[in-house]
């Protein structure tokens, strides 16, 4: 006997990445540049503020929204780096970023709701939203260098509008937006009865100018729910810390939203995250060297090969480029790269409809892989689009 699930559930499926993931272990040789794993290991700092938390027996419980001293090292990092005050009330340590985003999602999305997303998005988004009954309703930012506009915010926005999500840096673009943009974006979204989720987990991965956060914006504060975490930054993806920032009003709420789903965040976890805040800075700028370093390779074969990009990556550890010159089915094409170059990148289409016609190829991985990578691409299209 089969039972069935809701409705909603047929919106559950392994997500295009995964699928292209699963197919490589067919192939020994394989170069993966699929996933956004930072290949770095965790800082030594937070490492040993781990193994201290679970050799001092720190496995209990915490307070649901996080330990205080967690979220005091939270509000006051955000204070020193980006000068916007967030108390410790207003903060709630998750299981990752992906647990804030659902916990956010989970509180706000009835049945109908439209939420904006500027496309091409992280394809994770979109099950959330539809599996709670609302509308994805995407705006389409590949004529606007992956930049999501104020004039395009304003011509989506319907009564039905409940909240729109952003990524900035974003996945797969790598593109980010600047100061002036950021605000430019706030003076529409301040009229508009809407939340406003800004999922910034790649904020600290930012290439050139400092990482401009929603949260700056006061104007906005009662409306937005910021989104963050150690996953990326700190090369931290298996011990689930993240953050969900937002007005005490609202923050009260998702509290319980999250202690029924998950109690409290990983406390081991949480302790390495106040380290990791307090101690652990100096990797970051590590990693962003040798991504900048990746990513100026990649540019410079890419478009020796005859790739197109639209906008130059300033930030994550993505490049996205455009391979319309060669063929208009992305899906087609990354299979087709895998099993005779036995390189794996993923499909644009994977990123919702907007990103067809592209690849995303991840930086995340040495650069040793990456030259080889590249050698078999180039290889590839010499053989087969020449």
């Amino acid at each position: 006997m089969k039972l069935s699930l809701n409705n909603n559930s047929k919106h559950l499926k392994a997500p295009s990445i995964r699928q292209f993931s699963s197919r490589i272990k067919n192939i020994d040789d394989c170069i993966n540049l699929t996933i956004g794993q930072p290949d770095f290991p965790m800082p030594d700092t937070v490492k040993d503020a781990y193994i201290q938390a679970i050799t001092e027996d720190q496995t209990r419980y915490s307070h649901n929204k996080g330990l205080l001293e967690t979220r005091d090292a939270v509000s006051q990092y955000f204070e020193h780096k980006y000068g916007f005050k967030y108390t410790n009330e207003e903060i709630i340590i998750t299981n990752g970023a992906s647990e804030a985003l659902d916990t956010a999602l989970r509180s706000i999305i009835e049945e109908g709701d439209e939420i904006l997303i500027p496309g091409p998005v992280y394809a994770g988004y979109i099950p959330l939203v539809k599996t709670l009954g609302g509308t994805p309703v995407y705006i389409d930012t590949t004529t606007t260098n992956y930049k999501v506009t104020p004039e395009a915010i304003q011509s989506h926005v319907t009564p039905k509008t409940k909240a729109i999500l952003l990524n900035y840096p974003t996945n797969p673009t790598g593109v980010t937006l600047s100061y002036e943009e950021v605000h430019a974006i706030t003076e529409v979204l301040k009229e508009k009865e809407i939340f406003i989720i800004s999922d910034e987990i790649y904020a600290e991965n930012t290439f050139s100018n400092q990482h401009t956060s929603f949260a700056e914006f006061h104007e906005i504060r009662d409306q937005l729910l910021l989104i963050g975490g150690l996953s990326k930054s700190h090369s931290a993806t298996g011990i689930r810390i993240g953050f969900l920032i937002g007005p005490e009003y609202l923050i009260e709420k998702l509290t319980f939203m999250h202690a029924y789903n998950c109690i409290c965040a990983n406390v081991p976890a949480q302790i390495a995250c106040i380290a990791a805040l307090t101690q652990g800075l100096e990797a970051l700028q590590h990693m962003n060297e040798a991504y900048i370093e990746r990513r100026d390779y990649l540019i410079e074969q890419l478009t020796s090969m005859g790739f197109e990009l639209n906008a130059q990556p300033e930030g994550a550890f993505y490049i996205f480029p455009n391979i319309e010159k060669f063929t208009s089915d992305d899906y087609a094409f990354c299979v087709d790269v895998l099993e005779k170059a036995h390189v794996a990148i993923v499909p644009g289409s994977a990123f919702t409809d907007v990103g067809k016609g592209h690849v995303r190829i991840s930086y995340a991985y040495d650069l040793a892989s990456l030259k080889e990578g590249m050698r078999r691409l180039s290889q590839y299209l010499k053989l087969h689009y020449s």
